[in-house]
């Protein structure tokens, strides 16, 4: 049986949240990352702020440049936290295969839920109905047979979409389509894929496949197989995690020592946070490597004892890319920096040291543990740019 795969994703979530709540601000560019003035970034914006060029991931400043008119707000994760759990309720209703991807996005595999609700288009409109009702905010849908097509269709229509591609969409309406709509495939890649002739989806669906792995290597396979509607990975209700990673592509070769170690630094900030808030330490930190244009590399190490600590992951990777021993010639796509090996934060016993384990490895200091559970106490409460390390704040404001 194909199967009947739904992605949703709720339209400007955080903003609309605030924009219902607060109705003096509906029509108007809300822009959620805190104030203009700081150094913040924007993590998300209504679609009153996008017509003026305002996306996620922007500095404020910049944010405030295009959009003068713009209201700032921090964001307030408890509230839309509650209503992340009140919307993934209304999802469970219809089916118990759901796949979370963030507070506000999902798969949903409803294969087998034909039978009491109907096929996947009129279940997906009964989602966005449901919602609509309940929560008073929009959602965009998209159905499909896999996991890649659904994805790409929530995000065709935006806001409110509501968008079916069966196999006989392939041709006229997904090979149409940029190559940046494939999954992987950012600006630096795209711009590498277009000096290849790649320039649509249905470029990608008619490549000569063997010739593109002399370029690409296995990204052309995983393109390939994309851009011909091939995509056979399963919704994952319980899907266990088993690494919590970060990774930055750059919009230009990096080739400073410095600013990929700054970049690791900002990056082991936030898998640490997020190690914290899910309870759990790592004891394997991986750091990944792709150079211009392809090829990607990644070194680990395991450490005698679990952490959750930001110091601690950044020492590991930047020492770990120090054995990458990088030259002047080598020009940096993409790092990142991933914790494994986890276990349960209250798990604090170390493996006894072998010969070849790492003696310079400290055991955790209590107080950078009570630092970092201040520091995310701070964040929690008054958002996440409140408190920042001194070598990211020139990072930050670019």
């Amino acid at each position: 049986m194909e199967r009947t795969i739904l992605h949703l994703d709720m339209d400007a979530f955080f903003a609309s949240v605030e924009q219902r709540d607060q109705p003096e601000l509906r029509g108007r560019p809300v822009i959620i990352g805190g104030p203009a003035s700081g150094r913040g970034v924007v993590s998300t914006c209504s679609y009153e702020a996008r017509v003026f060029g305002v996306r996620s991931a922007m500095p404020t400043a910049e944010a405030q440049r295009r959009c003068p008119d713009g209201i700032f707000l921090f964001p307030n994760m408890r509230k839309y936290s509650t209503v992340s759990r009140q919307m993934f309720d209304i999802l469970a209703r219809y089916t118990p295969l759901i796949e979370g991807l963030s507070v506000d996005e999902a798969f949903l595999d409803v294969t087998g839920s034909a039978r009491l609700f109907g096929d996947g288009l009129t279940i997906a409109r009964r989602l966005k109905q449901d919602i609509r009702d309940e929560l008073g905010l929009s959602a965009s849908v998209g159905i499909s047979y896999n996991k890649y097509l659904a994805k790409l269709g929530s995000d065709l229509e935006k806001p409110d979409g509501l968008v079916l591609l069966n196999r006989e969409d392939l041709l006229h309406r997904v090979h149409p389509l940029p190559i940046t709509r494939l999954w992987g495939v950012g600006k630096k890649s795209a711009e590498q894929l277009q000096r290849l002739g790649l320039k649509t989806i249905g470029d990608v669906a008619n490549m000569d496949l063997k010739r593109m792995r002399i370029h690409l290597g296995d990204f052309a396979d995983h393109i390939y197989r994309l851009s011909n509607g091939l995509d056979d990975r399963p919704v994952e209700p319980e899907h266990e995690v088993k690494s919590v990673g970060h990774e930055t592509t750059f919009a230009a070769d990096v080739q400073e020592i410095a600013f990929l170690e700054t970049t690791l630094l900002s990056q082991a900030v936030k898998v640490a946070r997020r190690l914290r808030r899910k309870g759990v330490k790592g004891r394997t930190v991986t750091l990944k490597l792709r150079y211009a244009p392809f090829r990607t590399i990644t070194r680990s190490q395991t450490l005698p004892a679990p952490t959750h600590l930001e110091q601690t992951i950044y020492e590991v990777a930047k020492r770990l890319l120090a054995k990458c021993a990088l030259t002047k010639k080598d020009a940096i796509r993409l790092i990142g920096v991933s914790v494994s090996g986890l276990c349960a934060d209250d798990q604090q016993h170390a493996e006894q040291l072998s010969l070849f384990d790492d003696l310079s490895f400290r055991a955790p200091d209590p107080k950078q543990e009570e630092l970092s559970k201040t520091v995310d106490l701070l964040k929690d409460k008054f958002g996440e740019n409140i408190v920042t390390r001194a070598r990211l704040i020139k990072r930050e404001d670019m």
